[in-house]
């Protein structure tokens, strides 16, 4: 605010500098006002943190509601304003995370974790979007009816689509090739494809198979054409997908806003669970995509699970990083690392 009482200082100066001495006091008082009004812009825009938060697609629908639908959350653009970035995953915002670049953003367990180890990040887990629950919804990987590809095994030189080499999926993915005596790195030709192409990629032949995901899944599942050759809760049932994670030293240095912004996620999850046609509505805006092809799984059985709260299953996460761990991906790591005391979903 220093500058802005030097700001002050020099508008007065230059009233009182005028040499016309009957005007001086209109001057000052116009001057007062140009002042009053800097200062108390000034004020609302020091109030006003900006968190810089990533996103991604799919299944972010609390984040969805609060770009979609602002005027619902209280505190969104009065206590803190959000500047909204989008990636084709997670992987490339932990490098974001690591480097200063964003402040909050969607993240996979496996991609969390190779930022604290790769990037030196420290982030606290703030809230929890997606997982696969029984009988619901599981990332998995098609090929073309009429494809020579029966079995995992079967991969073996063949070119292989994932959304993002290092991400969320990739863990269970390279856990299950392994198991079939597929090495990812040397038997395929792992070539990063995203959700939204995945699909195109297939049916044009530029990979032999590809990651499906809602609600590319549903769409090309309508088409035909396509069968799926294996799924990720076949290695790894109840996965974690996504959570919102926060670094550590954003979450210290601002602690109200950030606890507003997790209010936020969590009232944004409770809309979007108990309006499903509004939710649809979002949705559909957000992902360009048409509402008939959302109404065949979105928030129902068939779709990932959600907790109410947007709460982080820590034990779950704490499973699959054990599994990871196991498995040579990653070092030993303990969830508990990644709490905070206060700043978790659901805040009410």
């Amino acid at each position: 605010m220093k500058g802005f009482f030097q700001i002050a200082g020099t508008i007065l100066a230059l009233a009182k500098g005028s040499g016309m001495t009957m005007r001086i006091s209109s001057k000052r008082m116009m001057a007062a006002g140009i002042v009053a009004s800097v200062i108390s812009s000034a004020g609302s825009a020091y109030a006003q943190q900006i968190i810089r938060v990533g996103w991604t697609i799919p299944a972010e629908e609390s984040k969805y509601w609060m770009m979609r639908r602002p005027a619902e959350f209280p505190n969104l653009g009065k206590t803190y304003k959000v500047e909204w970035t989008q990636f084709q995953g997670t992987s490339p915002m932990t490098q974001a995370l690591a480097a200063g670049a964003l402040d909050c953003a969607t993240q996979a367990p496996l991609s969390l974790a190779n930022g604290v180890v790769g990037g030196n990040l420290k982030a606290y887990i703030v809230a929890q979007h997606v997982y696969e629950k029984p009988g619901g919804f599981s990332v998995y990987w098609a090929v073309m009816d009429d494809s020579p590809i029966k079995k995992i095994a079967d991969l073996k030189g063949k070119t292989v689509g994932i959304s993002v080499i290092g991400g969320g999926t990739y863990g269970p993915f390279a856990m299950l090739l392994k198991k079939n005596g597929v090495d990812p790195k040397t038997d395929i030709k792992l070539v990063e494809t995203g959700f939204a192409v995945s699909e195109e990629a297939l049916r044009q032949g530029r990979v032999d198979a590809v990651n499906m995901n809602q609600p590319f899944a549903a769409r090309a599942e309508a088409k035909g054409g396509t069968r799926k050759l294996f799924s990720l809760s076949e290695e790894m049932p109840n996965i974690v997908h996504i959570l919102e994670a926060c670094r550590a030293d954003f979450v210290d240095k601002n602690p109200e806003a950030v606890k507003d912004y997790v209010r936020d996620i969590t009232t944004g999850m409770k809309k979007a669970l108990a309006d499903r046609e509004e939710t649809l509505k979002v949705v559909s805006e957000q992902l360009k995509a048409p509402v008939p092809v959302l109404e065949t799984y979105l928030l129902k059985d068939n779709d990932f699970g959600r907790d109410p709260g947007a709460a982080p299953n820590f034990a779950a996460i704490q499973k699959m990083l054990d599994i990871y761990a196991d498995t040579g991906m990653l070092p030993k790591m303990d969830v508990a690392q990644f709490k905070h005391p206060t700043i978790v979903a659901p805040i009410q």
